[in-house]
């Protein structure tokens, strides 16, 4: 098969130039139906419970995703002065206006309801501030009303007085970036006596998208630009070093093209493709060009030498591309989608590259100008010469050689740090810490963590979570109702049309809201009906109201007592700052149409004082706000979490806390509880993440272990082949734990590169250990001549990868800086252990491989 490739390639080179170009063409056309997807919860499948589950809470309390504008007063000692409350009504007015905005639910000092008693038992709702406040009197009114709604406090304005907040919520989380830039644009029109920030996870999961598609279309030319003058360095000849070039842009533009045709959005994994591959594609182009330039001289055939060189590096070739392959394939095994995407398609990427530096660079070396394979050559053979002439100690080829000599008179030494070098990582891997948040994808100084941190800082948290509360029986409950009152129905004494359409409205219940209906028909039939049993009638009508007030479950003070004590004990909680649920709106509404006194601040003692107090929030003017907190049937609740962390770690604590609280002091029978929240989404997604890089690691470990034993027909030789791998991944890892640096999205990721990457200089060195021992018959020249250009080439391509991957540290956003810090450091690591610590551990089992 190889001979076929080459064969092909030197025979056909117009044909292998043209099929390149149609092929690299059509994929940069597909390229332009690109879309972004940076959405979080795209990290879990559709079919996952916990992602149905959130999406159905969203619906059923009415829930939108919230950007949060804060305003901090500057000079001022309080927000509640006529320019900062002026502000703030000017800027909720123009938010309300912005195409993409759910106005009803948008929250601020100007659009919500100050809550008084009128008179005992009697309601006031008035608007807070209507309008801009006219003088101190007004903003004194607004200050004293507000510091008597306590769902206000910490969530409208800051508990210090020095700063407040707008809820946007958005129709669309995908227009947040958008809104974000029209909310700016306005602010700059506002009095500079405050300080604006926006937050939120929408704005920072958008924004994050809208850079992370400018940092591709700099990343990936800036890395190009990186390797082509490393390999022009090394090989001095650019008509020479544009073909890898060629094979790795080329690579890139099919395989983005093949994703975005296939109708894969492009994800922060996705969007690492390119930056991945570019180094990664010139790989085997610098094998062959370095063994090339060393055996091409002027009056050589280069067509015999070509064919060759890559005849002689083929099987190494192959190998070390199905092993890389393997690596990232291995992320399909992953429960997230865009990981598997990513593996997937940089598996396939580095196959596609191999194949096309096989057809390729053969067709494109017996096409270049003689005279400037010559020039080339020349130029190489003056700068070896001058470095011989000169004494130089720090040329390339004699560094490597001293590496040699070193590796050979300290191979216990080396063997004994490479030991102490596990067991420091081992010891670092023990205390690393699984942690991430969308927000810490941005530096430090982005105005998105910047707003982040400030609004945590004053505010009970831009971070929520939601613990849903349901009644677990309703459907036998309701199963209970339908079966008693046909019975009771075929009592009443209806016609028999009458009977059979009530019958049928009782079969077709199954909610609150049903019963509800069949009562009033009930009534309805009962009216027109010439005769019939009032006892039984009775019994109908007291059957439904014990039904619904047993369905009506959040409406019973002694299940809102239990919500009210693990409000209190949420709330003592660290990351913490607030909860909200029904019960605040019961006791704020209970406290004004009692007395008016914070004695009355309280739940009522019966459900029919609950549900008074209620009806009478549903007459004010954002009645909707009572459905993000029940159902209308009363059959579920939910607790507002507010946290000022979005760390996975945060999360994970509050919901142990909290479960232990619940497993401490029971709830009340027949409810239980879930989870939702985007908080709890990234939790859920991270830690199905970990658990699926550690299987996929291990499997592709297997898998590449088995590939080495088969290609290498030793168990041995196998072992050595995994030894850089190895201690590559536990020295990488280990520093990971060691420096504290989260284990998150991009860390995890660098598993399957740095298996795909790791073992490729093993095999390569092994593979022509082997085949130069066969010729030699002898291990001390075979040593010697691995320095020269096999260890050559492999340093060769540790730098160009490493550097490849520089461009990335540059980037605005930390998973680039990650991924580019990680990789450059694991290049050097897995080369440095192929050319160090490999050939001591080879001297040492001498005896065992000659065997």
């Amino acid at each position: 098969m190889s001979n076929q490739l080459i064969l092909l390639s030197l025979n056909r080179p117009k044909l292998i130039y043209v099929a390149l170009l149609v092929i690299t063409l059509v994929s940069g056309l597909l390229m332009l139906n690109i879309q972004v997807d940076t959405d979080p919860e795209n990290m879990l499948p559709q079919s996952e419970p916990a992602r149905i589950f959130h999406n159905d809470v969203k619906k059923e309390f009415l829930l939108s995703d919230m950007l949060v504008v804060g305003i901090k007063v500057n000079q001022s000692e309080s927000i509640f002065n006529q320019q900062s409350l002026a502000d703030v009504k000017l800027l909720t007015d123009f938010i309300l206006t912005l195409q993409g905005v759910k106005q009803i639910d948008v929250n601020s000092l100007s659009v919500i309801d100050n809550i008084s008693q009128k008179e005992p038992g009697s309601i006031r709702f008035e608007w807070m501030m209507p309008e801009k406040p006219q003088s101190t009197e007004d903003v004194t009114r607004i200050e004293s009303a507000v510091e008597r709604l306590p769902f206000v406090i910490d969530s409208l304005v800051s508990g210090d007085k020095k700063a407040a907040t707008i809820y946007v919520p958005v129709l669309d989380k995908n227009q947040s970036y958008q809104i974000a830039n029209q909310i700016r644009d306005y602010i700059a029109q506002l009095s500079k006596s405050n300080t604006y920030y926006i937050t939120g996870l929408p704005v920072a999961e958008d924004t994050f998208g809208v850079e992370m598609f400018v940092q591709m279309g700099i990343s990936a030319p800036l890395a190009a630009l990186v390797i082509y003058l490393l390999m022009l360095y090394f090989f001095r000849s650019p008509t020479l070093v544009a073909a890898p070039m060629i094979i790795a842009m080329s690579t890139v533009i099919i395989i983005m093209g093949l994703m975005i045709g296939a109708g894969f959005t492009v994800h922060i994994m996705s969007s690492m493709i390119p930056i991945f591959l570019m180094p990664i594609a010139v790989v085997d182009s610098v094998h062959i060009m370095s063994e090339f330039a060393d055996n091409f001289r002027p009056g050589t055939e280069r067509r015999g030498v070509i064919k060759q060189v890559v005849a002689h590096l083929f099987k190494p070739m192959l190998f070390t591309s199905v092993t890389s392959a393997v690596g990232f394939y291995s992320l399909i095994l992953t429960p997230i989608p865009p990981v598997q995407i990513f593996g997937f398609f940089v598996g396939s990427g580095i196959l596609l590259a191999f194949l096309l530096t096989i057809l390729f660079i053969p067709a494109y070396v017996i096409s270049i100008n003689e005279n400037r394979l010559y020039k080339m050559q020349q130029k190489l053979h003056e700068i070896q010469s001058l470095s011989q002439r000169t004494g130089q100690d720090d040329s390339e080829n004699t560094l490597l050689q001293k590496v040699g000599r070193f590796s050979q008179l300290h191979k216990k030494l080396i063997i004994f740090g490479a030991s102490l070098m596990v067991l420091f990582s081992v010891v670092g891997i023990q205390q690393i810490i699984i942690n991430d948040n969308p927000v810490r994808w941005f530096k430090a100084d982005h105005e998105i963590r910047v707003a982040d941190s400030v609004l945590n800082q004053h505010f009970a948290g831009t971070y929520d979570a939601h613990l849903v509360f349901q009644l677990k029986n309703q459907s036998e409950l309701i199963s209970a109702w339908q079966k008693e009152s046909t019975i009771l129905v075929n009592n009443i004494g209806l016609s028999a049309s009458q009977t059979s359409r009530l019958n049928q409205k009782i079969t077709e219940s199954t909610s609150t809201q049903d019963i509800v209906a069949a009562s009033i028909l009930l009534d309805d039939l009962l009216f027109d009906a010439e005769s019939f049993s009032q006892e039984a009638a009775d019994a109908m009508t007291a059957l439904s109201e014990q039904t619904i007030a047993s369905l009506n479950v959040f409406l019973q003070p002694e299940v809102l007592h239990y919500i009210e004590r693990l409000q209190q004990h949420i709330v003592e909680m660290d990351k913490i700052g607030k909860s909200n649920s029904v019960v605040d709106l019961v006791k704020t509404v209970n406290r004004d149409l009692v007395s008016g006194q914070q004695k009355d601040y309280r739940i009522p003692d019966s459900a029919n004082g609950v549900s008074q107090t209620l009806l009478q929030f549903q007459s004010s003017h954002r009645p909707q706000d009572l459905w993000h907190f029940v159902t209308p049937d009363y059959t579920k609740a939910l607790v507002w979490i507010q946290m000022t962390s979005g760390d996975n770690q945060d999360m994970s604590l509050v919901i142990q806390q909290i479960e232990q609280y619940i497993q401490q002091h029971p709830l009340p029978q027949n409810i239980s509880f879930q989870w939702a929240g985007k908080a709890y989404l990234n939790l859920v997604w991270q830690e199905k993440m970990v658990a699926g890089m550690m299987e996929s690691l291990l499997s592709a470990f297997v898998i590449v272990f088995i590939m080495m034993a088969v290609l290498f027909r030793s168990v041995l030789w196998g072992l050595l082949a995994m030894l850089p791998l190895t201690i590559t991944i536990l020295l990488m890892y280990g520093i990971i734990g060691w420096s504290g640096k989260y284990y998150d999205m991009p860390i995890a990721v660098l598993s399957a590169l740095t298996l795909g990457l790791s073992v490729d200089f093993a095999i390569h060195f092994i593979e022509r250990f082997r085949a130069t021992l066969k010729q030699q018959q002898d291990w001390q020249k075979t040593i010697v001549k691995m320095y020269q250009e096999p260890a050559n080439a492999i340093s060769r391509n540790a730098l160009v990868i490493a550097l490849g991957f520089t461009p990335l540290l540059l980037a605005p956003l930390v998973p680039y800086i990650t991924v580019g810090a990680f990789l450059a450091a694991i290049m050097l690591i897995s080369a440095l252990v192929t050319i160090v610590v490999l050939p001591a551990c080879m001297l040492m089992l001498k005896r065992f491989l000659q065997n």
